[in-house]
């Protein structure tokens, strides 16, 4: 009889290895004619290594939580090409059966979704299986450098799996005892119905982890941005910390970052070149010229700072920007980047820039999400700040009348460029996992925690100045713990947009900086609304699909 089986338990297609692990019961129960079986895959290091890539690797995911956490909160609003997807999770409507959370339904621009906890529920199963296959392996002299690379990269990404899965399923982090999610440390039993874990068991799991890897793995002061190394594992650690509420480690493992990594914060400037991508001429033949930057900027700066509209040909070139922090998210440089995924032009993984806009992040793009307005604001609050031009594309049309009555919200466009597209597709961009600023703003939270306050505001003014071309910014001056948790969540809401950390800033820090989520009345296109600190919605309902599989998981409180 066809059994049960838990959703996290669901194997996919293994794409690069080329087989399939049925998930149903009856297949798994009598080996068919012609089927692998795990002892037919993972028989060497190669084939070892071909599952860390192509089923590891290139499933890992987490453009769910940055969409979800995006429209949830006050970082976008209804674009004039939105056909009114998502408008409900934009208005709070939240419950066990909807798709960003769990389900497989479509949730965004047709593109298929499994949802936060099967994404990463699918990663944890295909590293166990991994390790389990690894068992059978004996790796030759040559090759037990690679062998101990890859189960060390594999643990890792486990580990950030798993810290993802807490952020947005646990109920709060900063109590050792409080629910946690389902804990699968092997392969466990098709039929196995198990129960969610204390937190501190599954912080526990994930430092073993952690330090595994740690040990093995490289200190990279090259970038290699794409692949997991011991950077990706201490900053992986400091977020955990931060999160959980161990300030100290917190701090060890981010100064590690900032001190061991080799990176360093991506400065603004220049602000004044040109874009190798555009032709020497222009269609008349005269010399192409950037001219310096003013404000506002002319159309050819335009060009050669976002690669936009060619005089010569009219057609959008991308990634030949001069510039560094805009290079950075065209994929052009890696910067600052300490671990990405990345997306080539043809291969897996979501268009995450599709995500706001149909095919471009321009006008003429069909934008369906556009920035929240009192974001947009906090950019345009910021004299001579790179990121009001490497977040906000210059087609943009901001309504003047914008906050009068009668308006209709959507004529407000103000364009999402943070994700530009790469060389070869416009709404294509690697996924920023850990960036150094982060790190920065972690060890700023654990300075003030720790009562220095003046550490704090120099570490702020760092990622500031960094980000300045004119001017220089004002020293921030913390007079109290909360004002200075205030700043430092307004500048990771600036910094980190639209990379999914703004649900969980206003779930953890917000009561104590004396703030809450921060929409327009113009977010939306009927009376908007705030959620309250403290409310259910900051953490998500365990998936439908779970507790119909498996009596023992016990759904989140406001959910029932």
């Amino acid at each position: 009889m066809k059994r049960i089986i838990n959703t996290i338990l669901t194997v996919a297609t293994l794409s690069t290895v080329g087989f399939t692990l049925n998930s149903c019961q009856d297949a798994l129960d009598i080996k068919q004619a012609g089927e692998l079986q795990p002892d037919d895959l993972f028989t060497s290091v190669a084939n070892l290594n071909d599952a860390l890539n192509g089923s590891v690797y290139a499933q890992l995911e987490p453009i769910e939580e940055i969409y979800f956490t995006a429209v949830f909160t006050d970082e976008v609003k209804p674009g004039f090409g939105s056909g009114g997807q998502e408008y409900e999770l934009h208005r709070h409507f939240l419950d066990a059966s909807s798709a960003t959370v769990g389900s497989s339904a479509s949730i965004a621009a047709g593109a298929t979704s499994y949802g936060i906890w099967l994404n990463h529920y699918r990663v944890i199963n295909r590293v166990n299986r991994l390790l389990e296959g690894a068992k059978g392996i004996t790796p030759k002299s040559t090759e037990v450098a690679q062998y101990n690379s890859i189960l060390a990269q594999a643990r890792a990404i486990r580990a950030y799996s798993y810290l993802q899965l807490e952020t947005f399923f646990s109920t709060d982090m900063k109590d050792p005892n409080a629910l946690g999610v389902i804990l699968l440390k092997d392969v466990p039993a098709t039929d196995a119905k198990l129960p969610r874990a204390k937190n501190q068991d599954v912080y526990d799991f994930i430092n073993a982890d952690l330090d595994y890897a740690r040990g093995i793995l490289p200190n990279s002061t090259t970038a290699r941005r794409y692949a997991v190394d011991k950077n990706f594992v201490n900053a992986v650690a400091a977020r955990l910390n931060l999160y959980r509420g161990n300030m100290a480690l917190a701090k060890q493992y981010a100064e590690t970052v900032i001190n061991n990594s080799g990176l360093t914060l991506t400065v603004a400037t220049p602000m004044t070149g040109t874009n190798s991508a555009v032709p020497v001429t222009e269609a008349n033949g005269t010399p192409f010229q950037s001219g310096n930057f003013t404000e506002p900027p002319t159309n050819k700066w335009n060009i050669a700072f976002y690669g936009g509209v060619t005089a010569a040909n009219g057609n959008g070139i991308v990634g030949g920007s001069f510039n560094p922090y805009r290079r950075m998210w065209a994929d052009s440089d890696n910067g600052e980047v300490i671990f990405s995924l990345n997306r080539l032009p043809l291969g897996a993984g979501v268009n995450i820039g599709s995500r706001w806009n149909t095919n471009a992040s321009n006008i003429n793009g069909n934008p369906m999400w556009n920035w929240g307005r009192n974001l947009y604001n906090l950019f345009k609050a910021l004299p001579g700040d790179i990121r009001k031009y490497a977040y906000v594309d210059p087609t943009f049309e901001e309504n003047p009348d914008w906050d009068q009555a009668g308006q209709d919200t959507r004529d407000d466009v103000l364009m999402i460029d943070k994700y530009p597209g790469k060389t070869g597709t416009a709404v294509r961009n690697d996924i920023k996992v850990f960036r150094l600023s982060e790190m920065y703003f972690i060890l700023a939270e654990a300075e003030v925690a720790a009562g220095n306050m003046t550490a704090a505001h120099d570490l702020i003014q760092k990622v500031r100045v960094a980000r300045t071309f004119a001017g220089t910014p004002t020293t921030p001056t913390y007079t109290s713990t909360q004002v200075a948790y205030a700043d430092i969540l307004k500048e990771r809401r600036i910094e980190l947009a639209l990379e999914g950390h703004r649900y969980i800033d206003l779930k953890r820090l917000a009561v104590a900086a004396g703030v809450s989520m921060d929409r327009n009345p113009t977010d939306d296109i009927i009376t908007v609304k705030n959620l309250p600190n403290g409310d259910y919605r900051y953490t998500l309902p365990i998936p439908l699909k779970e507790l119909s599989a498996n009596p023992n998981c016990v759904q989140n409180p406001g959910y029932n």
